[in-house]
């Protein structure tokens, strides 16, 4: 009786001490789908790489519908030239971050879905590099 005693006391205190060692990080390599800016009718096309965009597009972005294009475009107006000339002074700022020149031209509609996801992964970038466009 004193063994069957023992032999559950060790196990229990072997599953608790088990169960209190902290977790492995397990080595997920999930990738994140780049999102795709394009207007088809004006074979235009931004593909954005920049981690966590997605999941600020589908989560913290303010919904499709919620500007209107107007303002989208003013916005883009703004943003893009701020975009343009951090690239073309790579050592003034962080030539990792501002990579490609965007060729926007205000006079051309490229429609609601492309104006949107430009303003913002433009609000997007000035959060997550803590930078500001405007």
């Amino acid at each position: 009786m004193k063994t069957l005693f023992r032999l559950i006391t060790f196990f229990t205190l072997s599953l608790f001490i088990y169960n209190c060692s902290t977790t492995k990080k397990t080595n997920s390599t999930t990738k994140e789908e780049p999102v795709v800016i394009k207007n088809d009718s004006l074979e235009y096309e931004i593909i954005i790489l920049d981690i966590g965009f997605n999941a600020y597009l589908n989560s913290v972005a303010r919904p499709p519908g919620y500007f209107t294009q107007a303002y989208l475009e003013n916005r883009n107006r703004f943003f893009v030239p701020a975009w343009n000339s951090r690239v073309n002074n790579p050592s003034r700022f962080n030539p990792n971050i501002y990579q490609n020149i965007i060729d926007y031209d205000p006079h051309i509609d490229y429609g609601y879905d492309v104006n949107y996801k430009l303003f913002n992964y433009f609000e997007f970038a000035e959060k997550k590099y803590r930078m500001f466009l405007r």
